[in-house]
């Protein structure tokens, strides 16, 4: 059996996340964004687990987790986003609250109780945020989503995911009342600074900033 630090775990979760979208492999700088340290304490973590046979680290050339490392991160990200999952729809805690939450129970040690959750849950395919769950052989359902920030004048999507999952950020989105399932038409893109207009179901027509856009991801129904 493995033993890392709830630290190393963590890591190994950022590179899963950073790699999960197609992206060959992570860099140390987005490492560092993703798990708000210093390049430098980046770069000693990771030859840490490098050596540790859970990464494959090239210097300069950024990390992705080696297959030891993806059955361990894999395995944490499914238990993250099932108590999340649980969090919210068993106990009605927000989605802007959940995360730290599912950060502790994450650690729990038991393959029965994930499986348990999993079938009490009825096996959901995606978490609060929109990321998709792993199921017990690690396989996920992926969809065909794009950033709003790329979606054109006249398009309509439904939003089915956020980027920044930071508490600050979905409590702005509650607050503009954009939410998981939420049906959305571009009304105009500003070339001043890449804000947009969009207007919700109902009319109600709304201006969110280019940085709000890049962290959104929808569908596009027509």
């Amino acid at each position: 059996m493995d033993i890392l630090t709830q630290t190393e775990e963590n890591y190994l979760k950022a590179v899963f996340k950073i790699t999960e979208n197609d992206e060959k492999v992570a860099s140390t700088n987005a490492i560092a964004a993703l798990m708000n340290t210093s390049p430098a304490s980046v770069t000693d973590m990771l030859k840490r687990l490098a050596g540790k046979g859970f990464l494959n680290y090239e210097k300069h050339r950024g990390v992705n987790l080696s297959e030891h490392g993806n059955v361990l991160a894999t395995n944490l990200v499914r238990k993250h986003r099932l108590w999340e999952v649980f969090l919210v729809k068993m106990l009605d805690f927000s989605w802007d609250k959940v995360h730290d939450i599912a950060e502790q129970l994450e650690h729990v040690q038991s393959d029965e109780l994930v499986e348990r959750l999993d079938l009490f849950l009825d096996r959901p395919q995606f978490d609060p945020h929109g990321d998709p769950i792993p199921d017990a052989d690690g396989k996920m359902t992926m969809r065909k989503q794009i950033l709003l920030s790329t979606l054109a004048p006249n398009n309509e999507a439904v939003l089915v995911g956020v980027q920044e999952s930071a508490a600050t950020f979905l409590q702005y989105l509650d607050k503009m009342r954009l939410s998981l399932g939420t049906q959305l038409k571009i009304i105009e893109r500003f070339e001043y600074d890449g804000s947009v207009k969009i207007m919700l179901t109902g009319g109600e027509e709304i201006t969110i900033s280019h940085k709000v856009c890049e962290n959104l991801f929808v569908q596009k129904t027509k």
